[in-house]
């Protein structure tokens, strides 16, 4: 996507550069870096970190001069032709961190709030990709909003970036994903939403791998004797310690802690006006020999105490050496801490050796307890500079392709999957395949783009169990499957099932999963099958999650007829309804891409009594960017179907809100849709307005052929939506644009019954701008056109008329049509919403 370009990077509270040093050894360069600590920053120029001198920015970050600063490095390098930064990457002080519910100051809060200002500052440069790096609790914590508000930190990076990125937000144990220790953390990463449909967060992650024991990590480094710094390696050494508590060290076994041991002087202890006062044992991990055949623990940053956590060798009687930490840390052996290198430190004499060592000692060891693995930060630099520089294809190369190869031969489109010769990425290739499937206009099987994924990723629950099951009934190219790879890839166990009408499909699907690989805590079962009919085993899914077809069903078979019996919706004919009831009743969790009027239209009423009984965990609202080249409005329901309701997450993808709700607030059955943006507003409204007065009829049968646009003395006027004026106050004839009706043609009309009738009323049937006027004589509406029925007679004041064209109204209908921009005709549902004024009826 990229040539001939050198990426850059900018990092934030960057310490001694530990982890943004990844990024360098993929070729990154470093346009500025910001730590508050100059010896922090006299590591990263040891490194060589910036190519200018200028680019090392010490001070607070929080103040204007800073945040200049960094601003006028990268105009520096835009001058020399980097048209953008690449990437920021920030990890802000986690002291302080507090999470929700938990007793907190404001001084912790405000501390909190430098993540607010690395939010400012990576709005301001625009980056391609940004990097949080935090502990655990990160995305829960509070922070203070620039507006004073108080909310979760991870709420707020999406609230501020999310219009402008793809957000993803994880919590990783490193020392699964690359790191030697263990140390978990959450990372958060955004993407530009320019590159949404080839790149998404969940690509740039670390990959899964097996931790590593202490044995493998360390076992084989020299032995040190006390005191000792070893001649071939200056960073291997420790600091000594009192004979006295040496001994309590000495006679431990791997595991055991210097509080068990049976004499009283070889637990710590100290003595007081000649008495021993034992010490309050308040961590077993402290002063623990530490055994060779478990994972490493978590590095800390008093790393050379006797006295801190984890910090004991199995065997010798002395804390790791600088040079075993930074190996469990995957700190590279050329990472420079000071200006000499280890040739010249190695050259010492020992007493200069000793005094360089102590001066140092403390602030290495305390870098690497606060240091990000490198690692960590190197993959995903790594993936970033292949997705950029990786060859992907937008629709019009896709569709070149694909004529220029033939590839709608079945043949022809497995050679080139097998052969890929054109190293595409997987979802180019992913996308070829849905385009190229022969069956997918029967079969209604389109591509899901990859962002939509990633935000149903976010919302999967994690399962803490050795075995799970997972059902994906409609498969198509796999576009979830790559991700359930990564979602639960410390899973033990996990069983797939991947079901298909289409045999082609699943041999295509096959195909691209071998070119993935299959992790090998996954087992597939491939089944071409029509899912209405499958028999599943009668153990339950503990997660069924997929795009299903959005199709009629178009032929009934008895066989098909004998299995929809089961479910509660026996009015539509939608497969994506069919498959979503029978998704619940054989899964625990169901996260399904559906059509959004599910949310609204008459035909799934019965659909939504169901989802009102059981818990609706997440609705993502993609709105119109759910799949390429088709434009209806998509959504995620994630449903628990043997929980309770609560209350639901809702996100909105079009206008980047977040939000909790009770679920029965925004079911509640008093309306006949589900309300998901409901508000205090929407209520104030609603308490005005007596609902369900009207009914609604639409022509059908007016089209071009039996119009005109002539108009005559034996001829009607067609209203259209565009005629009716906005305020809702009469109407405008359009030239070039107004079309007439032959009286002789509107008698077969069903229409006609409304010619001249004083009763009804006129409203545009597809807009977000509701508008409602009289019925005009001698003029007949088109299908663009609504035509309000009053249930009972009575007539519309002025007042009441202007209400409907009112920006309190408009708002109040379409949180009433759930923000929707397509398929939002004014039908038996939606009519209901058409409310009086009630002191004015």
């Amino acid at each position: 996507m990229l040539k001939d370009k050198s990426l850059t990077y900018v990092s934030l509270f960057s310490c001694a550069g530990v982890g943004c040093y990844g990024f360098r050894m993929e070729g990154f360069h470093c346009i500025a870096t910001n730590e508050l600590l100059p010896r922090r920053l006299e590591v990263q120029k040891a490194n060589h970190k910036c190519e200018y001198e200028s680019g090392y920015v010490a001070g607070d970050i929080t103040t204007d001069e800073v945040k200049q600063h960094i601003y006028s490095e990268i105009e520096k390098w835009s001058k020399k032709g980097n048209d953008r930064v690449d990437v920021v990457v920030a990890t802000p002080p986690c002291q302080g961190i507090s999470v929700i519910n938990h007793k907190k100051t404001s001084k912790e809060i405000n501390r909190n709030s430098l993540v607010v200002e690395s939010v400012e500052v990576i709005k301001n440069i625009r980056p391609r990709f940004f990097i949080f790096e935090n502990v655990m609790a990160f995305q829960k914590t509070l922070c203070i909003t620039p507006d004073n508000r108080t909310i979760p930190i991870g709420d707020y990076i999406r609230e501020a970036l999310g219009e402008d990125y793809i957000i993803s937000g994880r919590i990783l144990n490193f020392m699964n994903y690359g790191s030697n220790s263990s140390r978990t953390r959450t990372l958060m990463i955004g993407v530009d939403k320019k590159y949404r449909n080839n790149i998404i967060p969940l690509d740039l992650y670390p990959d899964y791998q097996q931790e590593k024991t202490l044995r493998d990590v360390i076992y084989d480094f020299p032995r040190l004797e006390w005191g000792e710094i070893y001649e071939n390696d200056f960073y291997h050494a420790f600091r000594t310690y009192s004979h006295e508590m040496r001994n309590w060290i000495h006679d431990l076994k791997e595991g055991e802690s210097a509080f068990d041991n049976e004499d009283p002087l070889k637990r710590p202890h100290r003595v007081v006006d000649g008495k021993i006062v034992e010490n309050i044992r308040k961590n077993r991990d402290k002063y623990t020999r530490q055994p060779w055949d478990r994972f490493i623990q978590c590095v800390h940053t008093r790393n050379d105490q006797l006295a801190a956590q984890n910090t004991i060798h199995p065997e010798q009687d002395r804390v790791y050496s600088i040079r075993e930490l930074m190996t469990m840390m995957t700190i590279p052996r050329d990472f420079q801490w000071m200006e000499y290198t280890l040739t010249e430190l190695n050259s010492m004499p020992d007493s200069e050796k000793e005094k360089v060592y102590k001066a140092h000692e403390v602030n290495i060891r305390q870098c690497i307890g606060e240091a990000v693995p490198t690692e960590i930060m190197r993959q995903i630099a790594a993936k970033i500079k292949f997705y950029l520089f990786g060859k992907m294809c937008d629709a019009t190369e896709v569709n070149k392709i694909i004529a220029d190869k033939e590839l709608t031969d079945r043949n022809a489109l497995t050679e080139f999957l097998k052969d890929n010769p054109l190293n595409l990425d997987m979802a180019s290739l992913m996308r070829i395949t849905e385009l190229c499937n022969a069956r997918r206009e029967k079969n209604a099987a389109f591509y899901t783009n990859k962002f939509i994924v990633n935000e149903i990723m976010g919302q999967l629950p994690v399962f803490n169990k050795e075995t799970i099951r997972i059902l994906e009934p409609s498969v198509g190219a796999g576009s979830f499957i790559p991700f359930l790879f990564k979602q639960y890839a410390n899973v033990p166990n996990v069983i797939l099932d991947v079901v298909d009408v289409d045999e082609e499909s699943l041999e295509a699907f096959k195909i691209l999963i071998e070119q993935i690989g299959v992790p090998d805590n996954f087992t597939i079962n491939c089944i071409c099958h029509d899912f209405l009919t499958w028999v599943p085993g009668d153990t339950p899914y503990d997660l069924a999650v997929g795009n299903p077809p959005f199709s009629k069903l178009k032929k009934h078979t008895k066989e098909i007829d004998v299995c929809l019996k089961e479910n509660v919706n026996q009015k539509t004919s939608n497969l994506a309804a069919m498959f979503l009831e029978k998704c619940m009743r054989c899964s625990d969790c169901v996260a399904l891409v559906l059509n959004k009027n599910i949310l609204a239209t008459e035909e799934y009423a019965a659909t939504r009594d169901l989802l009102r009984a059981v818990k609706i965990e997440t609705i993502i609202d993609f709105g119109r960017y759910g799949f390429t080249g088709v434009s209806i409005e998509t959504m995620c329901l994630i449903v628990y179907p043997k929980q309770k309701p609560k209350e639901t997450s809702i996100y909105s993808m079009k206008y980047n809100k977040r939000f909790v709700r009770n679920q029965d607030y925004i079911t509640d059955s008093r309306f006949p849709s589900f309300v998901i943006y409901r508000d205090e507003q929407f209520d104030e409204v609603a308490k005005k307005l007596e609902f369900n007065v009207f009914t609604v009829f639409r022509d059908r049968q007016i089209t071009k052929a039996v119009t005109t646009a002539t108009e005559s003395e034996h001829s009607l006027w067609v209203i259209k939506a565009k005629n009716i004026n906005d305020d809702g106050q009469g109407i405008t004839h359009i030239d070039n644009y107004d079309v007439f009706l032959p009286k002789e043609r509107a008698d077969s009309l069903s229409v006609t019954r409304f010619l001249n009738d004083e009763n009804v009323y006129l409203t545009p049937n597809m807009t977000y701008n509701p508008r409602v006027i009289e019925n005009l004589p001698n003029t007949i509406p088109d299908g663009s056109v609504a035509v309000l029925i009053p249930r009972k007679p009575f007539r519309l004041t002025a007042k009441q008329r202007a209400f409907f064209s009112s920006e309190e109204y408009r708002r109040f209908y379409g949180i009433a049509r759930n923000l929707s921009t397509q398929s939002i005709n004014v039908d038996n549902n939606s009519v209901f919403y058409y409310g009086v004024l009630r002191d004015d009826k």
